[in-house]
């Protein structure tokens, strides 16, 4: 049986995807959708420091881009 991912997991994935140049990125946010379901939460959270465009407008279009998924991303203070 193949187990589904957790959260950190998929978090973990989308930063892998991020840095390499947003492959499969798409697949990886319906993971972290369904890793978010399955733990009973409304959003994700992602450090910023760990990003590929870690400024203001590069973190809004991430933000944006998750929200079309379906998926409501915070970043850590």
């Amino acid at each position: 049986m193949v187990s589904e991912p957790t959260v950190a997991d998929a978090t973990n994935r989308i930063y892998e995807s991020l840095h390499a140049d947003n492959a499969d990125l798409d697949v990886h946010i319906a993971a972290l959708k369904a890793a978010l379901a399955r733990a009973g939460l409304k959003e994700a959270v992602f450090d910023p420091a760990r990003l590929v465009q870690n400024n203001r407008s590069g973190r809004k279009l991430m933000q944006a881009y998750f929200r079309q998924r379906g998926v409501t991303v915070k970043y850590l203070a």
